[in-house]
């Protein structure tokens, strides 16, 4: 991937946080004209391999979209490190956007509020957090 490419960066989990963020990020992306690139960041100290944290990236493009989108390039990214750190590496320059799932409660994930307060500190483009609607909201609408 080119460095001067425009570039719509997302962390991915596999929360239902993270999930949101993927759709509206390959939505930003596909509107953009950018390329996404979603990040999997394995701490230092977890054991997963590589290929299958590649497994958990297709579970969340399945989850989240349906499958990988055919309408924007996609880099999907796998790096050893802190997410904080890793994500905003992965930023490539101002015209860029990256995308993080923010719980709603903070205590729902103890290290989600660090990643985001490093990365809105450190990152030289737009943060945005995105947020799952409460479990039960879709379902409500579609029956009511």
């Amino acid at each position: 991937m080119e460095r001067d490419e425009t570039r719509v960066v997302v962390g991915v989990d596999g929360s239902p946080d993270s999930l949101a963020a993927l759709r509206r990020a390959a939505l930003e992306a596909s509107v953009r004209g950018a390329v996404l690139v979603p990040v999997l960041a394995r701490r230092p100290a977890d054991r997963v391999p590589e290929r299958a944290a590649r497994l958990l990236l297709d579970a969340a493009f399945d989850a989240a979209l349906g499958g990988w989108p055919s309408d924007v390039l996609v880099h999907p990214t796998v790096v050893t490190g802190l997410p904080g750190p890793t994500l905003v590496a992965a930023v490539g320059g101002p015209g860029d956007l990256l995308l993080l799932g923010a719980p709603h409660r903070r205590w729902a994930h103890p290290h989600g509020d660090r990643t985001a307060r490093h990365c809105r500190s450190h990152a030289p483009c737009p943060v945005l957090t995105v947020t799952a609607p409460p479990i039960g909201t879709t379902a409500a609408r579609i029956v009511n």
